[in-house]
């Protein structure tokens, strides 16, 4: 699991709805030849291995050969030549090397390392540091910008609904599976309605190519930004082409990896995790110091949902909404909220988790039928904790008992608002002039829309 590998797909996607698919079906099993689709999902036989969405998303006449070169050149080799290449002596080479890490990362290191979060994050840092990264950074801060702006952005367009029909419901835009899926596949009958906040990955690429290298007189094409994420999904949205300079050569994250790939390179290495130096993570604009690691609502992912409720019933209606109440409509993957006042629903949110919810999230809407003004939708069952770069065992299975434990971790620590953070207000002040500014307009928002698959079967990559 620590590598792309590429290799000819014999079988279908799990729960795969396509009468005629492009995959090739094995010729060794007349069973194989025929399957039939029962009530939406893919007929197969037991002995067949699932073929998970994300590989669905990423092999489905859906990446070019420039995004497959780009995709295989985000591994442990490429860093590590990043990192030899700064040893040596032509400085002309050498790169400010800087490693963003996930708040869903951490409860993974935290169970692997039998620590809680905070020192296990300080564990990370320390070898890290000790390879040779100069910056080690949460991405804590990101993921509270990307969450005001699509607050912003939601009341923004409830405000319009009665005369743009495109502006609700609102999709949530964190997850670059779900973005994949909606831009390649569904189209127009989503892009419109899809947030234009970045994710709290490219915000930290904003970030960190933009305010960070002002801050230390950098060009951004002299930093080497990596993300440590759960999510193997994330390294094709690093490469999305209006996250990238042509011109400098350089992307606002140049690499991702999972946290199971940086577990694999400490292994690789030979640490022994109670002799590494504990080191506290570095502050994007400030001396790194012991603060505690806080995160947001939600009990897996950042809390879209959540925030952006609490948000609007303030915003939209002046009422404060101490205790969310949730309704589990399908299953612990399909929730609702709801805010009523006297009879009336005011607002109808849900989130909605994995590739099946998705399926009947986008059947009902092709009838018209989403009662929802917003629904957060991740691509993992569970959220962005179960990542298929930290939650699968050596047999790429998930591993539910390590699910369980990262995410009894993750609720162990303290929730803060965005809204409360000091930092980020410094931020929209010192970086972006301002919350409604051009240059935050450029640096937390993009756009996304329908987009033709490449005329081409590429090779089948499984992450």
């Amino acid at each position: 699991m620590s590598e792309i590998t590429i290799e000819k797909r014999k079988e279908k996607c799990e729960n795969c709805t396509k009468q005629q698919c492009s995959k090739k079906q094995s010729s060794d099993n007349p069973d194989t030849q025929e399957k039939t689709v029962v009530n939406g999902e893919l007929g197969k036989r037991q002995d067949a291995q699932p073929v998970l969405l994300s590989a669905c998303l990423s092999c489905d006449r859906c990446v070019s050969d420039e995004e497959s070169q780009r995709i295989s050149q985000q591994n442990l080799q490429e860093i590590n030549r990043v990192l030899n290449l700064n040893k040596r002596c032509d400085a002309s080479k050498h790169k400010v090397v800087v490693v963003s890490v996930s708040p869903q990362s951490l409860p993974f290191f935290a169970v692997k390392f039998h620590l809680d979060i905070p020192q296990a994050a300080q564990k990370v840092c320390g070898f890290l540091k000790s390879i040779g990264v100069h910056h080690v950074f949460d991405t804590t801060v990101a993921a509270g910008f990307s969450i005001l702006e699509s607050q912003k952005e939601f009341v923004q367009r409830h405000k319009r609904r009665h005369h743009d029909s495109h502006a609700l419901p609102m999709f949530t835009s964190s997850c670059p599976g779900w973005i994949r899926y909606a831009e390649r596949v569904l189209g127009s009958l989503v892009t419109p309605h899809i947030c234009r906040a970045k994710s709290p990955q490219q915000i930290m690429g904003s970030l960190v190519k933009d305010f960070f290298t002002q801050q230390q007189k950098l060009s951004p094409d002299k930093v080497y930004h990596v993300v440590v994420a759960p999510c193997f999904d994330k390294k094709l949205e690093a490469i999305r082409e209006e996250f990238c300079s042509s011109l400098l050569e350089t992307c606002d994250v140049d690499c991702v990896l999972t946290s199971g790939e940086v577990l694999c390179m400490m292994e690789q290495r030979g640490v022994i995790v109670e002799d590494l130096e504990s080191v506290p993570l570095d502050h994007i604009f400030r001396e790194a110091d012991e603060t505690c690691l806080v995160r947001h609502k939600g009990r897996s992912s950042e809390g879209y949902m959540e925030h952006i409720f609490q948000h609007a019933a303030k915003e939209l209606f002046g009422l404060d909404i101490e205790e969310i109440v949730y309704k589990t409509h399908r299953n612990r993957d399909f929730q609702e909220v709801s805010l009523e006042r006297d009879g009336e629903t005011l607002l109808q949110f849900a989130a909605v988790y994995g590739f099946r919810n998705i399926q009947t999230l986008v059947h009902r809407m092709r009838k018209g039928r989403v009662p929802y003004q917003l629904v957060e939708v991740l691509s993992c069952p569970g959220g962005c904790l179960n990542g298929r770069g930290q939650s699968e065992d050596q047999a790429g299975r998930v591993d539910k008992a390590l699910v369980q434990q990262m995410e009894e971790a993750y609720s162990s620590l303290p929730v803060r608002l965005p809204e409360m953070s000091s930092d980020i207000q410094q931020l929209y002040q010192d970086w972006l002039e301002g919350g409604d500014s051009p240059h935050a307009l450029q640096a937390l928002h993009t756009q996304y829309s329908h987009q033709e698959k490449p005329h081409r079967l590429p090779p089948d990559i499984q992450w």
